[in-house]
């Protein structure tokens, strides 16, 4: 015979299967056991984020071609440690920086950190609110990743850290409105759907030497005590636009000074030493060449000098004795005395 057909609906119709131990629909219900109440009570339910995603802040972390592997690992850095930011793919050196808020509005971000690499040595970075501005380029220096530092700090993957600032941030203008663009870019939004609700971390943003020093510390559950994690960098101020990606100039640093001049001064420095060596060299050279001054002899000179008695020469015919030296003749007594015992214990 052909199987039948099942109709639809047919397993829906079916008892389900009764799993071991559990009481039978027919007969009276099982009284709930003593144990299974106190875990009950005791059990603490699962955290329910009752609360809604409202600030919808993105951040656009990428760069430009010919960045070195440490940008890369600082950028790969920024990304982990930020649950609220995209990534892209290296934008051409040949386009222009406008072209960047086209990429943000593609991405659906409203922030931008964008790396810039000139001269494969040098590399500059762009905090900017696309597409209004205001927009801020800075020199990074002194760079250090994860990777590289080996801290003993550590801290949950997506969690929300805290931002500290230094008090000068409050003092001038222009550290102000970057007080601001740095709550915007690195502050994670609250109930973000890749966030922990968990504090654990702190970023510290101080001032000193006309710079922006980064730092990145794990909040102790012991004593509060800040353990360093990573990464750490250094941020040297150059201009402030208007607008985003260009515009006209808000503010421009006085102190800051361009690598370029920097590494020409140092070979000026350099050179400037080489010179100064030479220059002695050839002042010697010029002072051996020049004619000695001849200095009259002095007539009183030998007036104080009494002329030594001289004693009469004396030839020696016979060969003078040589000097014996004690320590040797003990010596070699010694070893006389060493032979002498071994020759005896064979004619045993």
């Amino acid at each position: 015979m052909a199987a039948a057909k099942r109709k639809r609906g047919g397993a829906a119709t079916r008892p389900r299967k009764r799993a071991r131990g559990a009481p039978n629909g027919t007969g009276p219900p099982a009284k709930p056991s003593p144990q299974g109440e106190e875990r009950e009570q005791h059990s603490i339910p699962a955290p329910i984020s009752k609360g809604k995603w409202k600030n919808k802040e993105r951040v656009l972390i990428f760069s430009s071609r010919g960045i070195n592997f440490r940008t890369r690992h600082l950028m790969q850095d920024l990304r982990t440690l930020m649950p609220h930011s995209k990534a892209d793919t290296k934008m051409d050196r040949k386009d222009k920086l406008f072209v960047i808020n086209e990429i943000c509005e593609i991405k659906n971000c409203n922030k931008c950190i964008f790396f810039e690499a000139k001269k494969k040595q040098d590399l500059y970075m762009w905090l900017s609110n696309s597409p209004q501005g205001p927009s801020a380029k800075f020199l990074v220096q002194n760079i250090h990743t994860l990777a590289e530092l080996k801290m003993t700090g550590n801290c949950l993957r997506g969690s929300r850290p805290l931002l500290s600032f230094d008090p000068v941030f409050d003092q001038e203008p222009h550290y102000a409105l970057l007080k601001e663009l740095f709550i915007q870019i690195f502050s994670t939004p609250q109930y973000h759907p890749k966030s922990q609700p968990f504090v654990d971390h702190v970023f510290t943003f101080s001032i000193t030497d006309n710079r922006i020093w980064f730092r990145n510390y794990q909040i102790m559950e012991e004593d509060a005590a800040l353990v360093e994690i990573g990464p750490r960098f250094v941020l040297n101020l150059i201009k402030i636009f208007q607008g985003s990606f260009g515009g006209p100039t808000l503010y421009e640093n006085p102190h800051y000074q361009s690598p370029n001049m920097h590494r020409r001064m140092t070979r000026l420095a350099v050179a400037a030493k080489f010179k100064e060596k030479q220059q002695v060299k050839d002042l010697q050279k010029l002072r051996k060449k020049e004619e000695k001054t001849i200095i009259p002899e002095d007539p009183t000179e030998t007036v104080f000098e009494t002329p030594a008695e001289e004693k009469p020469l004396e030839i020696e015919l016979v060969k003078p004795e040589l000097k014996v030296n004690m320590k040797k003749k003990k010596k070699l007594f010694q070893r006389q005395r060493k032979r002498q015992k071994k020759l005896s214990g064979v004619g045993v």
